[in-house]
């Protein structure tokens, strides 16, 4: 393991090239069960003071590259509100004990983004609890494959597109009369959305409309002084992978078909979103920020 994100270190070493048991766990999968363990940059992530005095909204910030991302943003000085499911509450108390250590403030709520009625309510938690939003983080994703389409259930799509495209919908709209010039937002798309795999139909359309609301809405709000973006993971060991995520047979090699031969860590997602996150990127509108392995996108 990397001792920071500062190491030259040879990427294709830099972590170690896992061989996940042929196993699942049941949905929606929890750092805890995971094997080998995920690395969130709890070690390894050192902030400089890049989003000081900031306030991040991170959905799906109980794990995986949401919690990457949300012990960042607190290492770089924000304070911020985590997102996610009941059954993923331990998960989250772990995330929040990393932020509270940073020296921030953490915010926890727990609910069903898929939920409309639940949108509101979590957005005004996250306002009353961080005094404000500037940096809005649609990470959140539900992710089951099927490998036929006539097998694939409607309410298994339903609920896919809730969690992955309503959601960040409903959720840019509620928070969007509270954003000021220089809040940014930044969605979760995926390599899905460019080399879709065939078991995954239904999430590579939601990765897809991602991109796309990403780029239209940047058009948008640009004027204002509001910048949105998008990062596109490619197989990054999380918990959406063994619970059903992936076919059990694929996960032994999970990630060994990128350039670098190997899946990639949360922590390696980290440095995207808070690059994107900063005055740093402040010429960087309706991008999306390839982080594959070598993947190819466009």
């Amino acid at each position: 393991m990397p001792e920071s994100q500062y190491s030259f270190d040879n990427p294709v070493d830099r972590y170690p090239h896992i061989h996940p048991p042929e196993e699942l766990v049941s949905e929606p999968g929890r750092d805890s069960e995971l094997d080998p363990p995920a690395d969130h940059g709890e070690g390894s992530y050192r902030g400089s003071a890049r989003l000081a005095g900031r306030k991040a909204l991170v959905t799906g910030g109980d794990s995986g590259i949401g919690a990457a991302a949300a012990i960042a943003f607190a290492r770089e000085g924000a304070d911020v509100a985590i997102v996610y499911l009941p059954q993923e509450e331990a998960d989250a108390a772990a995330i929040a004990d990393q932020i509270r250590s940073a020296g921030r403030k953490a915010v926890t709520i727990p609910g069903d983004l898929g939920e409309r009625s639940f949108i509101d309510d979590l957005v005004s938690k996250a306002l009353d609890g961080l005094g404000g939003i500037d940096i809005l983080v649609n990470n959140a994703g539900k992710q089951i494959f099927c490998p036929n389409l006539a097998d694939l259930p409607d309410d298994q799509f339903d609920q896919t597109m809730k969690t992955n495209v309503y959601a960040m919908f409903w959720l840019t709209k509620a928070v969007l009369p509270h954003l000021g010039p220089g809040a940014t937002i930044i969605n979760t798309t995926s390599v899905q959305a460019y080399l879709p795999g065939e078991v995954l139909v239904d999430y590579a359309t939601t990765k897809a409309a991602i991109n796309a609301f990403t780029k239209a809405l940047a058009q948008q709000l640009a004027p204002k002084g509001i910048r949105v973006n998008a990062v596109a993971p490619g197989p990054i060991w999380t918990p959406l992978q063994p619970s059903a995520g992936q076919p059990p047979e694929k996960i032994p090699d999970f990630g060994s078909q990128t350039a670098l031969g190997r899946a990639g860590q949360p922590a390696e997602l980290a440095p995207a979103f808070v690059f994107l996150a900063s005055p740093e990127s402040s010429y960087v509108v309706g991008a999306t920020l390839a982080v594959t392995g070598g993947m190819p996108t466009p």
